[in-house]
Protein backbone atom coordinates (compact mmCIF):
# COMPACT_ATOMS: atom_id res chain seq x y z
CA UNK A 1 0.00 0.00 0.00
CA UNK A 2 1.74 3.23 -0.70
CA UNK A 3 1.01 6.55 0.49
CA UNK A 4 -1.93 7.68 -2.07
CA UNK A 5 -4.09 4.49 -1.36
CA UNK A 6 -4.06 6.10 2.33
CA UNK A 7 -4.47 9.42 1.15
CA UNK A 8 -7.86 8.20 -1.18
CA UNK A 9 -9.70 7.10 2.53
CA UNK A 10 -8.99 10.17 4.39
CA UNK A 11 -9.65 12.72 1.41
CA UNK A 12 -13.26 10.82 0.47
CA UNK A 13 -13.73 11.02 4.22
CA UNK A 14 -13.15 14.66 4.53
CA UNK A 15 -15.61 15.19 1.63
CA UNK A 16 -18.43 13.33 3.06
CA UNK A 17 -17.82 15.46 6.11
CA UNK A 18 -17.58 18.81 4.20
CA UNK A 19 -20.75 17.23 2.25
CA UNK A 20 -22.12 17.21 6.49
CA UNK A 21 -21.13 20.51 7.07
CA UNK A 22 -23.18 22.09 4.65
CA UNK A 23 -26.15 20.04 5.14
CA UNK A 24 -26.06 21.46 8.85
CA UNK A 25 -25.31 25.06 8.12
CA UNK A 26 -28.42 24.65 5.47
CA UNK A 27 -30.81 22.83 8.01
CA UNK A 28 -29.83 25.26 9.99
CA UNK A 29 -31.38 28.12 8.68
CA UNK A 30 -34.75 26.17 8.35
CA UNK A 31 -34.86 26.14 12.06
CA UNK A 32 -36.57 29.49 11.87
CA UNK A 33 -39.41 27.75 10.15
CA UNK A 34 -39.60 25.28 12.70
CA UNK A 35 -39.41 27.41 15.40
CA UNK A 36 -41.94 30.05 13.90
CA UNK A 37 -44.71 28.43 12.43
CA UNK A 38 -47.75 30.23 10.96
CA UNK A 39 -50.28 31.06 13.53
CA UNK A 40 -54.22 32.19 13.19
CA UNK A 41 -52.68 35.84 11.78
CA UNK A 42 -51.76 33.80 9.25
CA UNK A 43 -54.76 31.17 9.17
CA UNK A 44 -57.10 34.78 8.86
CA UNK A 45 -55.18 36.38 5.74
CA UNK A 46 -57.07 36.68 2.93
CA UNK A 47 -55.11 34.26 0.48
CA UNK A 48 -55.30 34.72 -3.05
CA UNK A 49 -56.89 31.21 -5.01
CA UNK A 50 -53.80 29.90 -6.38
CA UNK A 51 -52.15 29.92 -2.75
CA UNK A 52 -50.29 26.17 -2.53
CA UNK A 53 -51.65 23.89 0.93
CA UNK A 54 -50.05 24.57 3.61
CA UNK A 55 -48.51 21.01 3.10
CA UNK A 56 -47.02 21.50 0.43
CA UNK A 57 -44.19 23.73 2.15
CA UNK A 58 -42.27 21.26 3.97
CA UNK A 59 -41.40 18.59 0.91
CA UNK A 60 -40.34 21.69 -0.81
CA UNK A 61 -38.07 23.20 1.34
CA UNK A 62 -36.73 20.22 2.66
CA UNK A 63 -35.91 18.94 -1.10
CA UNK A 64 -34.26 22.86 -1.72
CA UNK A 65 -32.12 22.92 1.34
CA UNK A 66 -30.95 19.24 -0.11
CA UNK A 67 -29.99 20.90 -3.30
CA UNK A 68 -28.51 23.95 -2.09
CA UNK A 69 -26.11 21.91 0.10
CA UNK A 70 -25.07 19.98 -2.30
CA UNK A 71 -24.77 22.97 -4.59
CA UNK A 72 -22.50 24.66 -1.67
CA UNK A 73 -20.87 21.38 -0.74
CA UNK A 74 -20.14 21.27 -4.88
CA UNK A 75 -18.39 24.46 -5.01
CA UNK A 76 -16.83 24.18 -1.76
CA UNK A 77 -14.71 20.96 -2.77
CA UNK A 78 -12.89 23.05 -5.79
CA UNK A 79 -10.14 24.63 -3.23
CA UNK A 80 -12.61 24.79 0.00
CA UNK A 81 -12.46 28.43 1.92
CA UNK A 82 -8.81 29.39 0.97
CA UNK A 83 -10.16 29.49 -3.08
CA UNK A 84 -13.83 29.75 -2.94
CA UNK A 85 -14.47 32.67 0.39
CA UNK A 86 -16.44 34.92 -2.79
CA UNK A 87 -19.06 32.32 -3.61
CA UNK A 88 -19.16 31.14 -0.13
CA UNK A 89 -19.80 34.39 1.35
CA UNK A 90 -22.36 34.84 -1.55
CA UNK A 91 -24.14 31.60 -0.84
CA UNK A 92 -24.02 32.38 3.24
CA UNK A 93 -25.69 35.65 2.74
CA UNK A 94 -28.61 34.18 0.81
CA UNK A 95 -28.72 31.67 3.10
CA UNK A 96 -29.15 34.19 6.54
CA UNK A 97 -31.62 36.41 3.94
CA UNK A 98 -33.30 33.22 3.55
CA UNK A 99 -33.50 32.32 7.71
CA UNK A 100 -34.64 35.95 8.38
CA UNK A 101 -38.18 35.64 6.11
CA UNK A 102 -39.77 33.59 8.15
CA UNK A 103 -39.44 35.54 11.71
CA UNK A 104 -40.46 38.70 9.99
CA UNK A 105 -44.19 37.39 7.94
CA UNK A 106 -45.03 34.84 10.29
CA UNK A 107 -43.02 36.09 13.49
CA UNK A 108 -43.26 39.73 13.55
CA UNK A 109 -46.55 39.64 11.17
CA UNK A 110 -44.57 42.30 8.94
CA UNK A 111 -45.24 41.38 5.17
CA UNK A 112 -43.99 44.51 3.67
CA UNK A 113 -41.06 44.28 5.50
CA UNK A 114 -40.74 40.03 4.96
CA UNK A 115 -41.93 41.21 0.78
CA UNK A 116 -38.50 43.63 1.03
CA UNK A 117 -36.17 40.73 2.95
CA UNK A 118 -37.61 38.27 -0.04
CA UNK A 119 -36.60 40.51 -3.29
CA UNK A 120 -33.20 41.16 -1.50
CA UNK A 121 -32.98 37.10 -1.22
CA UNK A 122 -33.79 36.57 -5.14
CA UNK A 123 -30.81 39.24 -5.60
CA UNK A 124 -27.96 37.45 -3.50
CA UNK A 125 -29.37 34.35 -5.06
CA UNK A 126 -28.44 35.43 -8.72
CA UNK A 127 -25.63 36.52 -7.33
CA UNK A 128 -24.65 33.59 -5.74
CA UNK A 129 -25.47 31.52 -9.13
CA UNK A 130 -22.94 33.99 -11.16
CA UNK A 131 -20.00 33.43 -8.24
CA UNK A 132 -20.82 29.63 -8.61
CA UNK A 133 -20.49 29.65 -12.47
CA UNK A 134 -17.35 29.82 -12.29
CA UNK A 135 -16.46 27.41 -10.80
CA UNK A 136 -19.02 24.53 -11.43
CA UNK A 137 -21.96 24.88 -13.96
CA UNK A 138 -23.50 21.65 -11.57
CA UNK A 139 -23.65 23.98 -8.70
CA UNK A 140 -25.33 26.59 -10.14
CA UNK A 141 -28.22 24.75 -11.81
CA UNK A 142 -28.75 23.15 -8.07
CA UNK A 143 -30.09 26.57 -7.57
CA UNK A 144 -32.60 27.34 -9.97
CA UNK A 145 -35.10 25.69 -8.37
CA UNK A 146 -34.64 27.93 -5.48
CA UNK A 147 -34.73 30.70 -7.43
CA UNK A 148 -38.02 29.78 -8.89
CA UNK A 149 -39.58 28.68 -5.53
CA UNK A 150 -38.30 32.23 -3.92
CA UNK A 151 -39.32 33.81 -6.94
CA UNK A 152 -43.04 32.44 -6.58
CA UNK A 153 -43.25 33.00 -2.95
CA UNK A 154 -41.67 36.54 -3.90
CA UNK A 155 -45.26 37.59 -5.69
CA UNK A 156 -46.80 35.45 -3.25
CA UNK A 157 -45.75 37.17 -0.19
CA UNK A 158 -46.46 40.94 -2.62
CA UNK A 159 -50.14 39.39 -3.15
CA UNK A 160 -50.86 38.32 0.49
CA UNK A 161 -49.49 42.24 1.61
CA UNK A 162 -51.79 43.78 -1.05
CA UNK A 163 -54.54 41.70 -0.26
CA UNK A 164 -54.38 42.66 3.90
Amino acid sequence: MDANDQENPNQCKSQLMGLAGWMAVCFAASMTGAIISPDDWYANLDKPSWNPPNWIFGPVWVTLYFMMAFSAWTVWKQGGWAEQRKPLICFLCQLTLNAAWTPLFFGLHKPALAFVNIVLLGVVIVITMTHFWRVSSIATYLLIPYLAWVSFASYLNFTLWQMN
